[in-house]
Protein backbone atom coordinates (compact mmCIF):
# COMPACT_ATOMS: atom_id res chain seq x y z
CA UNK A 1 0.00 0.00 0.00
CA UNK A 2 1.30 3.38 -0.76
CA UNK A 3 0.91 7.07 -0.66
CA UNK A 4 2.12 9.22 -3.34
CA UNK A 5 2.97 12.75 -2.35
CA UNK A 6 2.74 15.37 -5.02
CA UNK A 7 3.12 19.08 -3.13
CA UNK A 8 2.67 21.89 -6.53
CA UNK A 9 3.07 25.15 -7.30
CA UNK A 10 2.38 26.80 -10.61
CA UNK A 11 3.00 23.71 -12.52
CA UNK A 12 1.09 21.14 -14.74
CA UNK A 13 1.28 17.51 -12.84
CA UNK A 14 -1.17 15.93 -15.00
CA UNK A 15 1.42 14.19 -17.34
CA UNK A 16 3.01 12.73 -14.04
CA UNK A 17 0.28 11.85 -12.30
CA UNK A 18 -1.34 9.33 -15.67
CA UNK A 19 2.20 7.74 -15.59
CA UNK A 20 2.15 7.07 -11.93
CA UNK A 21 -0.80 5.87 -12.20
CA UNK A 22 -0.08 3.69 -15.06
CA UNK A 23 2.72 2.28 -13.28
CA UNK A 24 0.67 1.57 -10.21
CA UNK A 25 -1.78 -0.50 -11.87
CA UNK A 26 0.29 -2.14 -13.86
CA UNK A 27 1.91 -3.40 -10.17
CA UNK A 28 -1.64 -4.15 -9.42
CA UNK A 29 -1.04 -2.40 -5.43
CA UNK A 30 -3.26 -0.58 -3.43
CA UNK A 31 -2.27 2.88 -3.91
CA UNK A 32 -3.29 6.93 -3.66
CA UNK A 33 -2.51 10.19 -4.96
CA UNK A 34 -2.56 13.08 -3.28
CA UNK A 35 -1.95 16.45 -5.25
CA UNK A 36 -2.27 19.59 -2.76
CA UNK A 37 -1.59 23.08 -4.69
CA UNK A 38 -0.04 25.74 -2.63
CA UNK A 39 -2.22 28.82 -3.59
CA UNK A 40 -1.04 28.43 -7.53
CA UNK A 41 -2.56 31.06 -10.12
CA UNK A 42 -1.64 28.72 -13.19
CA UNK A 43 -2.75 25.43 -14.13
CA UNK A 44 -5.51 24.73 -12.27
CA UNK A 45 -8.13 23.91 -14.96
CA UNK A 46 -5.37 21.25 -16.19
CA UNK A 47 -4.49 19.84 -12.95
CA UNK A 48 -8.27 19.71 -11.95
CA UNK A 49 -8.58 16.62 -14.11
CA UNK A 50 -6.27 14.32 -12.17
CA UNK A 51 -9.39 14.27 -10.18
CA UNK A 52 -10.92 12.02 -12.91
CA UNK A 53 -8.49 9.36 -11.84
CA UNK A 54 -9.77 6.52 -9.64
CA UNK A 55 -7.08 6.38 -6.93
CA UNK A 56 -5.89 10.78 -7.29
CA UNK A 57 -6.85 13.73 -5.82
CA UNK A 58 -6.24 17.29 -6.65
CA UNK A 59 -7.21 20.46 -4.32
CA UNK A 60 -6.03 23.59 -3.81
CA UNK A 61 -4.85 25.79 -0.67
CA UNK A 62 -6.61 28.97 -0.23
CA UNK A 63 -3.18 30.41 0.94
CA UNK A 64 -0.06 29.63 -0.15
CA UNK A 65 2.08 27.83 3.47
CA UNK A 66 5.34 26.98 2.11
CA UNK A 67 7.14 23.88 0.97
CA UNK A 68 7.79 22.16 4.20
CA UNK A 69 4.33 22.84 6.01
CA UNK A 70 2.75 21.70 2.58
CA UNK A 71 4.89 18.43 3.02
CA UNK A 72 3.63 18.20 6.36
CA UNK A 73 -0.08 18.10 5.09
CA UNK A 74 0.33 15.97 2.66
CA UNK A 75 1.76 13.24 5.09
CA UNK A 76 -1.31 14.15 7.44
CA UNK A 77 -3.10 13.60 4.81
CA UNK A 78 -1.78 10.03 3.40
CA UNK A 79 -4.05 6.81 4.48
CA UNK A 80 -1.03 4.14 3.84
CA UNK A 81 1.87 3.62 5.88
CA UNK A 82 4.41 4.28 2.78
CA UNK A 83 5.10 7.86 1.33
CA UNK A 84 6.61 8.33 -2.09
CA UNK A 85 7.15 12.24 -1.74
CA UNK A 86 7.65 13.61 -5.68
CA UNK A 87 8.40 17.20 -6.93
CA UNK A 88 5.65 17.95 -9.26
CA UNK A 89 8.33 18.47 -12.06
CA UNK A 90 9.78 15.22 -11.82
CA UNK A 91 8.99 12.44 -13.96
CA UNK A 92 10.11 8.75 -13.55
CA UNK A 93 13.23 7.67 -16.15
CA UNK A 94 11.89 3.64 -16.50
CA UNK A 95 8.82 2.28 -16.45
CA UNK A 96 9.84 -0.13 -13.26
CA UNK A 97 9.81 3.16 -11.12
CA UNK A 98 7.04 1.86 -8.98
CA UNK A 99 8.14 -1.43 -8.93
CA UNK A 100 11.08 -0.70 -7.82
CA UNK A 101 10.62 0.70 -4.74
CA UNK A 102 7.40 -1.62 -3.93
CA UNK A 103 10.87 -4.13 -3.47
CA UNK A 104 12.45 -1.26 -1.09
CA UNK A 105 9.26 -1.33 1.06
CA UNK A 106 10.53 -2.53 4.26
CA UNK A 107 13.38 0.24 4.38
CA UNK A 108 12.74 2.83 6.44
CA UNK A 109 13.59 5.58 4.03
CA UNK A 110 14.94 5.17 0.43
CA UNK A 111 16.27 8.16 -2.36
CA UNK A 112 15.81 6.90 -5.59
CA UNK A 113 18.36 9.34 -7.50
CA UNK A 114 18.10 12.59 -9.67
CA UNK A 115 18.65 13.14 -13.36
CA UNK A 116 18.85 15.78 -16.00
CA UNK A 117 18.66 15.45 -19.52
CA UNK A 118 21.22 15.26 -21.81
CA UNK A 119 19.83 18.36 -24.45
CA UNK A 120 21.20 21.46 -23.26
CA UNK A 121 18.35 24.26 -22.34
CA UNK A 122 17.83 28.01 -23.57
CA UNK A 123 21.09 29.76 -23.22
CA UNK A 124 19.03 31.95 -19.92
CA UNK A 125 18.26 28.44 -18.44
CA UNK A 126 22.17 27.08 -18.43
CA UNK A 127 22.77 28.27 -14.75
CA UNK A 128 20.21 25.74 -13.18
CA UNK A 129 20.97 23.02 -15.64
CA UNK A 130 24.79 22.70 -15.29
CA UNK A 131 24.26 22.88 -11.30
CA UNK A 132 21.55 20.23 -11.59
CA UNK A 133 23.75 17.84 -13.88
CA UNK A 134 27.02 18.35 -11.62
CA UNK A 135 25.68 19.12 -8.02
CA UNK A 136 22.15 17.46 -7.85
CA UNK A 137 23.00 14.26 -10.63
CA UNK A 138 25.16 11.92 -8.57
CA UNK A 139 25.89 8.39 -9.15
CA UNK A 140 25.19 6.29 -6.75
CA UNK A 141 28.40 5.51 -5.56
CA UNK A 142 29.29 8.90 -5.53
CA UNK A 143 25.59 9.14 -3.15
CA UNK A 144 26.81 6.49 -0.85
CA UNK A 145 30.20 8.33 0.42
CA UNK A 146 27.58 10.61 1.86
CA UNK A 147 23.63 9.11 2.06
CA UNK A 148 21.99 11.94 4.60
CA UNK A 149 23.76 15.01 2.61
CA UNK A 150 23.08 13.94 -0.87
CA UNK A 151 19.39 12.74 -0.29
CA UNK A 152 16.31 14.96 -1.73
CA UNK A 153 12.66 15.03 -0.95
CA UNK A 154 11.69 15.13 -4.58
CA UNK A 155 12.04 11.36 -4.76
CA UNK A 156 11.86 10.16 -1.81
CA UNK A 157 10.25 6.91 -0.01
CA UNK A 158 9.87 7.00 3.58
CA UNK A 159 7.74 5.45 6.48
CA UNK A 160 4.85 7.98 7.50
CA UNK A 161 5.80 6.85 11.64
CA UNK A 162 9.18 8.91 10.63
CA UNK A 163 7.38 12.08 9.57
CA UNK A 164 5.01 11.91 12.69
CA UNK A 165 8.49 11.75 14.85
CA UNK A 166 10.45 14.03 12.42
CA UNK A 167 8.04 16.78 10.67
CA UNK A 168 9.91 19.07 8.40
CA UNK A 169 10.53 22.20 9.85
CA UNK A 170 7.92 24.73 9.13
CA UNK A 171 9.87 27.51 10.61
CA UNK A 172 11.36 27.63 7.15
CA UNK A 173 8.57 29.05 5.06
CA UNK A 174 10.74 30.60 2.38
CA UNK A 175 12.77 28.11 -0.04
CA UNK A 176 16.37 26.78 0.43
CA UNK A 177 17.73 23.96 2.79
CA UNK A 178 15.01 22.72 4.03
CA UNK A 179 16.08 18.84 2.50
CA UNK A 180 19.42 19.26 4.07
CA UNK A 181 18.00 20.27 7.77
CA UNK A 182 15.69 17.42 7.16
CA UNK A 183 18.32 14.99 6.50
CA UNK A 184 20.45 16.24 9.32
CA UNK A 185 17.35 15.26 11.50
CA UNK A 186 16.84 12.05 10.47
CA UNK A 187 21.05 11.39 10.37
CA UNK A 188 20.95 12.84 14.30
CA UNK A 189 18.62 10.28 15.13
CA UNK A 190 20.21 7.29 13.70
CA UNK A 191 17.87 7.06 10.96
CA UNK A 192 19.53 5.43 8.18
CA UNK A 193 19.25 6.92 4.40
CA UNK A 194 19.55 3.98 1.75
CA UNK A 195 20.26 5.06 -2.15
CA UNK A 196 19.20 3.07 -4.85
CA UNK A 197 19.06 3.61 -8.78
CA UNK A 198 15.75 4.55 -9.64
CA UNK A 199 15.76 8.11 -10.93
CA UNK A 200 13.28 10.92 -11.55
CA UNK A 201 14.45 13.45 -14.06
CA UNK A 202 14.26 16.98 -13.12
CA UNK A 203 12.03 18.75 -15.94
CA UNK A 204 11.39 22.48 -15.14
CA UNK A 205 14.69 24.12 -15.36
CA UNK A 206 14.64 27.87 -14.07
CA UNK A 207 15.74 31.15 -15.32
CA UNK A 208 19.33 31.96 -14.10
CA UNK A 209 18.16 34.91 -12.84
CA UNK A 210 15.68 33.08 -11.09
CA UNK A 211 17.79 30.30 -9.72
CA UNK A 212 20.37 33.23 -8.77
CA UNK A 213 17.71 35.17 -7.01
CA UNK A 214 16.09 31.51 -4.88
CA UNK A 215 20.16 30.89 -4.61
CA UNK A 216 20.15 34.23 -2.00
CA UNK A 217 16.64 33.05 -0.55
CA UNK A 218 18.31 29.99 0.76
CA UNK A 219 21.24 31.79 1.93
CA UNK A 220 19.32 33.47 4.24
CA UNK A 221 17.67 30.36 5.49
CA UNK A 222 21.13 28.98 5.81
CA UNK A 223 21.80 31.84 8.31
CA UNK A 224 18.69 31.70 10.18
CA UNK A 225 19.83 27.91 10.51
CA UNK A 226 23.30 28.33 11.93
CA UNK A 227 22.28 30.80 14.05
CA UNK A 228 19.55 28.55 15.71
CA UNK A 229 22.25 25.92 15.28
CA UNK A 230 19.97 23.37 13.98
CA UNK A 231 22.84 23.05 11.21
CA UNK A 232 26.08 22.20 11.86
CA UNK A 233 29.52 23.05 9.62
CA UNK A 234 29.50 19.05 9.45
CA UNK A 235 26.36 19.46 6.94
CA UNK A 236 26.63 22.56 5.83
CA UNK A 237 29.91 23.33 3.27
CA UNK A 238 29.86 26.63 3.03
CA UNK A 239 29.43 27.32 6.93
CA UNK A 240 32.33 25.25 7.41
CA UNK A 241 34.44 27.76 4.66
CA UNK A 242 32.86 30.87 6.40
CA UNK A 243 34.00 29.42 10.12
CA UNK A 244 37.69 29.04 8.48
CA UNK A 245 38.05 32.09 7.32
CA UNK A 246 36.43 33.26 10.81
CA UNK A 247 39.35 31.45 12.10
CA UNK A 248 41.79 33.14 10.02
CA UNK A 249 40.49 36.85 10.42
CA UNK A 250 39.46 37.26 6.74
CA UNK A 251 35.68 37.20 6.85
CA UNK A 252 35.79 41.30 6.32
CA UNK A 253 38.34 41.06 3.52
CA UNK A 254 36.57 38.30 2.15
CA UNK A 255 33.20 40.21 1.63
CA UNK A 256 35.21 43.38 0.90
CA UNK A 257 36.32 41.67 -1.94
CA UNK A 258 33.28 39.57 -3.40
CA UNK A 259 30.95 42.92 -2.49
CA UNK A 260 34.01 44.39 -4.80
CA UNK A 261 33.67 41.68 -7.23
CA UNK A 262 29.72 40.91 -7.39
CA UNK A 263 28.48 42.14 -10.49
CA UNK A 264 31.38 40.45 -12.28
CA UNK A 265 30.67 36.90 -10.74
CA UNK A 266 27.22 37.38 -11.96
CA UNK A 267 27.47 38.69 -15.36
CA UNK A 268 29.34 35.37 -15.54
CA UNK A 269 26.73 33.10 -13.94
CA UNK A 270 24.02 34.73 -16.10
CA UNK A 271 26.12 34.09 -19.01
CA UNK A 272 25.68 30.72 -21.81
CA UNK A 273 29.13 29.30 -19.74
CA UNK A 274 28.82 30.09 -16.05
CA UNK A 275 31.53 28.85 -13.85
CA UNK A 276 30.20 26.66 -10.76
CA UNK A 277 33.79 27.68 -9.21
CA UNK A 278 32.22 31.61 -9.35
CA UNK A 279 29.28 29.88 -8.19
CA UNK A 280 30.48 28.64 -5.27
CA UNK A 281 32.30 31.97 -5.00
CA UNK A 282 29.33 34.10 -4.97
CA UNK A 283 27.55 31.52 -2.47
CA UNK A 284 30.19 31.96 0.06
CA UNK A 285 30.31 35.93 -1.03
CA UNK A 286 27.03 36.46 0.13
CA UNK A 287 26.50 34.32 3.00
CA UNK A 288 29.53 36.34 4.14
CA UNK A 289 27.82 39.85 3.83
CA UNK A 290 24.48 38.02 5.51
CA UNK A 291 26.93 37.30 8.58
CA UNK A 292 28.71 40.52 8.86
CA UNK A 293 25.98 43.05 7.79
Amino acid sequence: MLSILIPVYNYDVLPLVSELVKQCNSCGIIFEIICLDDASQRFILENQKINLFENASYSVLEKNIGRSAIRNLLAEKAVYENLLFLDADTIPVHDNFISNYISEIENKAVFGGLLYENKKPLPEQILRWIYGKKREALSLSERNKNPSNTALVSNLLIKKEILNHFPFDENLTKYGYEDLLFFAILKSNQIEIKHIENPVFHLNLESSSLFLSKTKTALENLVLLDYLNKISKKESKIIRSFDRLKKLKLTSLFNFVFKKSEQKIERNLLSDKPSLFLFDIYKLGYYCFLKTK
